[in-house]
């Protein structure tokens, strides 16, 4: 009865009002097919929750995002300061001093290289209760000026990062949340740095003096009690000292304009490789000689002692930072800190031992093998600002005088009020947002990629239909009508070229962010195909129209002969691109006639159709028109007829192999390109051997298992075949 009463006071409403229209459906199945089809990180989209809406989210756990409270540490910086969490001195005892004065110094390496993979910069290198109140070390001057350089180190790191706006990516990276990143006296960092070295380098020669107790006691005061400790230390704060020193004078020359500073950076990059090496060395020295307790887990420990740093608590800052997660992080390994700035320092390098040429097609190809490494944030930040100074190429060269060498434009058309023309200027800001694009980490790139698409369709169709008639008026006083058409031909086929170079790119960036399942390589690859061979087609008429102003003495057909057999053919890049185009190929055909033999890669899906899975993933490329004409349909109707033994005739690979064992002379002097072909040697070589022990066999053996791997180049699979 009280249930009855409970029922009749609170009726159920149906959340969805019934009415004449309505059908129901049971959605059981549907949501059972779901749960068991997605993966750990994928979402059912829906009209009513997108991409969109799920970044919006917060996950739950996680350090980023989630903002669970951590109810431990302390409330306020003088609290800390007051319970003895920060002590002056760091100990009594000398020798202890200088142990915990190192573990600080390796702890703050480990929450710099933290904070440069993404995280806060409240919760990682000013967790450092030391550098939050850094006027009180002034008496330790070993702490003191090592809190210095890295509070300058910081700036340096977030104006390289803000200046080129590579930070949208890792919002939390440039937030200063009130923090004294500032303050006086730090413009003598370095000056500090060189007197507290010199003092040190004292000691350690001291110390190796064969009188030492006499020298000490005479000349120089040790670092620490125990002599026969003291060289080990000297050399082990030594070299901690100097990698900050030259890391420091590693960002400050490689901001220089015009790339001034690029040949000194690379000295002071191999230092810091060099101390970094000795920081290394001298684990197994501090690690014997612990007078303290180790932390729990020593190899995932943020120093190289093992032992826990005084002076830090990572939940200080949450308390009065509100953008700040309060939950906290955890801070990378001592170990993984070091490796985080090796490969920070060899990324560098490379910047530094760029040519800084002014053609256009090297230096896009330079940034795409850069970003091959996987660079992090603070060297693609330096990537950018080397190549777009001042609204110039490396603050040097003007864009107009960069893209009329590209296009190969005569004289005469490099006129100043030429230059001022709005289509001129749009299309010089199109190539410098290219140029910052291209410097960001893959996903952000891909999402950029495909909205500049448009942008640059959207100039080439506007390119079309008035450059006649703005360029035609501007040039007639200097020459004829006929060379104003064909200097507007030829801007309008460069950017379609640098177009369906965008769009390669972004295809291409799809399998490095595993953004393709195995049954979509098929229409993936097919519309790659279809992308490069188009690519193709305006590089080649591009270069065909070089001839006409620079032959005029020949005859127009002399001069195609001629540009047909020297360039089109014999072209390195052009030969590379045609590699790409025949395994592209290839890998589609074969993709395709494993789907109509034996059904491997045809899975069907509850949730979308495959039409529908073409539609997401080239949405954004036939928005932009790229190419026109392109539809489901063309695509079903190239692939439908595919066979094994069909592929196997075209000799796809064999083809790519080919031409790539053709380009090893060109391509002798150039390491990253001679890698490139290798890939492309191996990627053929393994799909020529599988097609045809897949064409031996019988694709249609029930037996016969078929996968795709990317284990040799990043873009294109190689297919592995097994017999169960």
């Amino acid at each position: 009865m009280a249930d009855e009463r409970v029922e009749a006071r609170a009726p159920l409403l149906p959340s969805i009002p019934s009415g004449d229209q309505t059908v129901w459906a049971d959605a059981s199945s549907l949501i059972a097919a779901a749960c068991n089809d997605l993966q750990d990180g994928e979402l059912v989209h829906g009209e009513n929750f997108s991409l969109f809406a799920a970044m919006s989210a917060l996950e739950i756990m996680d350090p980023k995002m989630d903002a669970g409270m951590e109810n431990n540490g302390y409330r306020s910086v003088e609290e800390a300061i007051e319970n003895g969490a920060a002590p002056l001195p760091l100990s009594s005892d000398s020798t202890v001093d200088v142990q915990c004065l190192i573990d600080i110094i390796d702890h703050l390496v480990a929450c710099e290289a933290t904070w440069h993979k993404g995280h806060s910069l409240a919760q990682t290198v000013f967790s450092c209760i030391y550098l939050l109140r850094i006027e009180r070390t002034s008496a330790h001057v070993l702490l003191h000026s090592y809190c210095r350089i890295i509070r300058a180190t910081c700036n340096a790191v977030i104006s390289a990062v803000s200046d080129a706006r590579t930070h949208e990516e890792e919002d939390l990276f440039t937030m200063a949340f009130g923090l004294p990143l500032k303050g006086e006296g730090d413009e003598k960092c370095l000056s500090i740095l060189n007197s507290v070295e010199e003092t040190i380098s004292r000691q350690l020669r001291a110390c190796k003096a064969l009188s030492y107790k006499k020298k000490v006691l005479e000349d120089v005061e040790p670092l620490q009690a125990n002599a026969d400790l003291e060289e080990g230390y000297c050399r082990a704060l030594l070299c901690r000292l100097r990698f900050r020193k030259h890391f420091y004078h590693v960002l400050t020359c490689m901001r220089k304009s015009q790339g001034r500073g690029l040949e000194l950076a690379r000295k002071h990059i191999a230092l810091c490789l060099s101390e970094l090496s000795s920081i290394i060395k001298s684990q197994e020295f501090l690690r014997s000689n612990v007078c303290r307790s180790y932390q729990d887990d020593v190899e995932e420990s943020t120093t190289s002692s093992g032992c826990k740093p005084v002076g830090f608590d990572a939940s200080l800052n949450s308390r009065f930072s509100a953008p700040t997660p309060p939950r906290a992080i955890r801070i990378l390994s001592w170990k993984k800190a070091i490796e985080y700035f090796e490969k920070l320092l060899h990324d560098l390098d490379v910047i530094c031992c760029f040519s800084l040429e002014s053609i256009l097609e090297n230096v896009l190809h330079f940034v795409v093998q850069f970003q091959d490494s996987q660079p992090d944030l603070v060297a693609r930040a330096h990537m950018q600002l080397l190549l777009v100074q001042d609204g110039k190429l490396y603050g040097r060269d003007f864009f107009y005088d960069v893209i009329s060498k590209a296009i190969a434009l005569p004289e005469f058309a490099r006129d100043i009020e030429f230059q001022k023309n709005e289509f001129v200027v749009q299309l010089i800001q199109l190539v410098v947002n290219l140029l910052k694009i291209l410097c960001t980490n893959a996903a952000w790139q891909r999402r950029k990629l495909g909205k500049i698409l448009q942008d640059w369709s959207l100039f080439s169709i506007q390119l079309e239909l008035a450059l006649k008639r703005e360029f035609g008026d501007m040039l007639k006083p200097l020459v004829d009508e006929n060379v104003c058409m064909k200097v507007s031909k030829h801007l309008l086929t460069w950017a379609e070229e640098q177009t369906y170079w965008i769009a390669a790119r972004f295809l291409m960036l799809g399998f490095k962010l595993e953004l393709y399942s195995p049954n979509e390589y098929c229409m993936v690859y097919w519309y790659m195909y279809i992308i490069l061979m188009k690519l193709l087609e305006k590089i080649q008429l591009r270069l065909s129209s070089k001839g006409d102003y620079r032959r005029k003495g020949k005859k127009k057909r002399d001069v195609s002969k001629d540009l047909t057999r020297d360039v089109l053919v014999s072209s390195p890049s052009i030969l590379l691109l045609q590699c790409y185009i025949s395994l592209s190929e290839g890998l589609a055909m074969m993709l395709a006639a494993l789907r109509n033999e034996s059904k491997v890669f045809e899975m069907p899906n509850v949730f979308n159709s495959e039409q529908e899975r073409f539609i997401q993933h080239f949405e954004l490329l036939q928005k932009a028109h790229v190419p026109d004409h392109i539809s489901y349909y063309l695509f079903k109707e190239s692939t439908i007829h595919a066979s094994i033994p069909i592929v196997v005739k075209h000799n796809y690979f064999r083809e790519a192999q080919r031409i790539s064992t053709s380009l090893r002379g060109s391509f002798s002097g150039d390491p990253g390109r001679m890698q490139e072909l290798r890939r492309i040697d191996q990627v053929s070589e393994h799909n020529r051997i599988a097609l045809n022990v897949i064409n031996k066999v019988s694709a249609h053996d029930p037996s016969l298992s078929v996968t795709f791997e990317f284990t040799h180049h990043p873009f294109f699979a190689v297919a592995v075949v097994k017999r169960s």
